[in-house]
Order: C-alpha cells, then structure tokens, then sequence
C-alpha cells in the first residue's frame, strides 16, 4: 500500500479543484434559457460535454485530467429555444459513496480502496470507474467514456443504466477517444492494461456488435498510456510516447507515471483487415489529441496525421509559465512500407482539444478547431481563452483566432446545419466568466468564426472547465 493517506492530502491547494474547474454537486434541470443574440432554428438536438467533477471532496491525491466522476451537462437546442439538465455518471463508487457521505477512493496516485464494512464485499479493494472523459452516440447507445475502461451507458435524459460492455465480448473497456468511420459507420477504439496483453484493439460495427476483436498488438512489453487515437480508410493510427505505467513506484509512494525520453516515441499503424502491424520512430514527444488522419492515396499511399504536439507529459502542475513545455499544431506524415515518419511543426501557438468535422473522420479535413491562448494571463494548464481555426489544407499552418476576453472556453465542437452539403455550420463550446463565474453555450459560425458567436446561451450553473464532448442531432 502507498504511503499516502487522506490526512496528508490538502484538496484546497489543489490548483484544478478550485476556480474555474472546481466541481460543482448541484443536479440542475432549466428551460427557457436565457439567449443574447439568435439560437440557429436549423440547430435540433444536444450538445453534451463530460468532465470530471469529484462527487465529495477528494481524498489522498487528485490528478487533473486523470481523477474526478463522471458528471454530463447538456444543452438542448430545438426551434431557436434551449433547455439545460446536467447528471452525474454513477457508477458504484458514486452510489456507495453518495450512501457514505463522502469520498471513500483516493485518487489514482494513492492507491486508497474501501474495505468491507464501508463498502460491499464485491467493491472491496477495487479501484472505481472513471468514466469522466468523454461521451459518444454509437448504434443508438449514449456512452460515458473512460480513460481505458468500460464505458458507462446513459439514457437520452443523462440517467445511468450501467456499465457496458459490448456483450461481454469488451469487458476490459475501450478508450476514451473512439473514432467513428462515417463511411462504414464501424466504430474504431482501443484499450491499454498494467497486464499482457497491454495494449489490444476492437472494430464495433454500425449495429452496436464487435465485428474485430479485441486483438493484441504485438510489440509492447510493459504498460503504457495511450490517450487519443486517429482513423483512416486502412489504419488504426496510434502514437505510443514513452509514458510508462510504474506500479512498484506508486506502491512505494512514488508517482505512477513515468516519463522516459530516452526510448523515443512509436506510432503504430495498425491495419484494419487484422494484418501485420508496421511501425515508425522518432524522438520522443507527446500528445493529448489528434485532430484527424488520412491515406494520401484512395488505397495506400503515406498516412498523414494532425495531432497537438507537446515536448513531454505534464498533469497537474502548472510548468507552462517557465516555457518547458513547448509544442503547438502539428503534421505527422508516415511512409507505412519504409516505416519512417516526418514531423512537422505547423504553429508554435500553445493550442489543445482540436476537433473537425466529424464527417470527415479518416478522410482529408478542412476546417479544424482548437482552445488557445492569447495575452499574458495567469491561466492554468487546461484554461484557454480563445478559440483558434486553421484550414487542414494550407500548407502554411495560418488560422484565424477568436480572442474570448473575460471567458475561459473549452473544447470546440462541430454541428453542421442539416442537408449542408460542405462544413457548413456553428461551433460550439462551454465557456466560464473569469469575473463572475457564470457559465455559456457559445455558438460560433463556420464559415467566418473569428467573428465570434451569434448566440450565448446563459447555463443556470457553472460548468466546470474540460473535457470532451459531442453534438447529437435530434435523431429521426
């Protein structure tokens, strides 16, 4: 057992459980909400975020983006009118805590499990579901998403029903960050585990079945962190920085997570009909997100991947000031036959939570989207405040920036306008008032952004900052 214990841990000089990310208990349900400007009345259904949001004050460590529950805050949108309701994840741990009182897991970092009497004999000694990174719509499922776990199915009201796992078939879980081929509607994900096999991918076809998997990927021997993955026509595309997992450290009081430069970081392509999995190298450097990734030719050709790129892995701590991390937008282009790979840094500007058109997932993306930085402000690692565009077919990495002022924003999410037949349509993105702390909705057109939003919409509570999101349009 590690040496840490709730007594030593101080939540209040945790720099993420307080401002604009500190948690929020309040299960809130509003209609009416107030607007400024004009909600599009082409914009029919829900934009959902998840993030964590620690149900009872933490105990024995906290590790932002790792810790936290589950909580979804929703927004639905229908005929220029929106309606809030925002839900806890609950899984077992948050219901036999809520039956507690208070937290009864510490964070990861310091290894502190309930015993028997303060929790069922079958939760003794578990570590507790995390399902507060994302959330995704597939074959019909709403799903709370973990870092590498089960995710968490949701009704359309934001209710939990339980722990899926694809018949059994997935009882390890997947990743957080799933991508859905629009062409095939096959759903993409992988799962890394502390035990071999350590890292192993599925394909999850239109209907909700596995159809591939899960399958081993050869070449791992001990276990890592995999955050993000991309997709294209015949890859799975998956970057492995050399982020290790050290559970004799973590046991011992030491941290659970190590960085170790000198083994370089891999990308792996894995093909997506099963065959042999081809690799490429370079110098170590790490990444939170990909953008997107696509095959120069219809059926082969190099894989070209869009990711924000970091020096090395940095949580929790914000280091950010003394400019040890640098990193910004950039291109990865990798020859799947010679098994080598060229980077390039496209922009320098401190950017993080890119999405595209999710229409667009595995194919060449135009418009991409990101959190960003402007000025000189205190803000800490995971808070931007702008909102940054780029073109993904200028060569010349040029964007155009919307500087939010008093607003701390999130990640950018595409909604295209119904029957639109290019990327027509808004971007949208929680945002928190530095000033005050009220919470928005800000709806940001496509095609010319850098305006800024034509429509805030007011949310009856605070939203915490981070994580991940998506836009589900009314289904018919």
């Amino acid at each position: 057992m590690a040496t840490h214990t709730p007594q030593m841990f101080d939540p209040t000089r945790v720099a993420h459980l307080s401002g604009r990310f500190a948690p929020v208990t309040e299960e809130v349900d509003e209609t009416g909400l107030e607007v400024t400007g004009v909600l599009p009345a082409e914009l029919d259904g829900l934009f959902l975020r998840n993030g964590p949001n620690p149900r009872f004050s933490p105990i024995g460590s906290y590790l932002y983006p790792i810790d936290g529950d589950g909580m979804l805050h929703g927004v639905w949108l229908s005929d220029g009118r929106a309606r809030y309701r925002n839900r806890f994840v609950r899984t077992p741990a948050v219901l036999a805590e809520e039956q507690a009182g208070r937290a009864l897991w510490g964070g990861l970092e310091s290894m502190i499990t309930p015993q028997v009497p303060d929790v069922e004999p079958s939760l003794a000694g578990t570590f507790r579901d995390l399902p507060d990174i994302n959330v995704v719509r597939h074959a019909g499922r709403l799903l709370a998403l973990a870092e590498s776990g089960c995710p968490f199915r949701m009704t359309q009201e934001l209710e939990t029903v339980g722990k899926e796992t694809f018949g059994d078939v997935l009882p390890k879980g997947i990743t957080a960050h799933p991508k859905v081929d629009p062409l095939t509607g096959e759903m993409a994900v992988f799962c890394y585990d502390i035990e071999p096999p350590f890292l192993t991918w599925s394909l999850i076809g239109p209907s909700g079945d596995v159809v591939r998997g899960p399958t081993a990927v050869e070449g791992l021997n001990a276990p890592m962190m995999i955050h993000d993955m991309a997709l294209t026509a015949r890859f799975l595309v998956l970057v492995l920085a050399p982020v290790f997992f050290d559970l004799a450290a973590a046991m011992n009081g030491g941290s659970l997570i190590d960085w170790r430069p000198e083994q370089g970081t891999r990308v792996a392509l894995i093909p997506r009909d099963g065959s042999r999995v081809r690799w490429a190298s370079d110098d170590a450097f790490w990444l939170w997100h990909t953008v997107n990734a696509y095959d120069t030719e219809p059926d082969g050709g190099d894989v070209v991947l869009e990711y924000v790129q970091w020096s090395h892995l940095s949580m929790g701590s914000p280091d950010k000031a003394a400019g040890t991390n640098p990193g910004g937008l950039a291109r990865a282009v990798i020859d799947p036959a010679a098994s080598t790979m060229h980077r390039t840094l496209l922009d320098d500007a401190r950017v993080e939570l890119p999405r595209t058109d999710d229409r667009l997932i595995g194919q060449r993306h135009q418009q991409m989207a990101m959190a960003s930085e402007v000025g000189e402000l205190d803000l800490l690692p995971g808070e931007y405040n702008a909102l940054r565009w780029y073109d993904g077919r200028d060569a010349n990495g040029t964007s155009v920036a919307w500087d939010a002022g008093d607003l701390s924003v999130g990640e950018p999410v595409f909604a295209p306008s119904p029957g639109s037949p290019g990327e027509g349509g808004y971007w949208m993105t929680y945002a928190t008032d530095r000033t005050d702390g009220s919470s928005w909705l800000l709806v940001i057109p496509a095609d010319d952004p850098g305006s800024g939003p034509v429509a805030r919409v007011r949310i009856p509570v605070r939203v915490p900052l981070g994580l991940h999101g998506s836009w589900l349009p009314t289904e018919e």
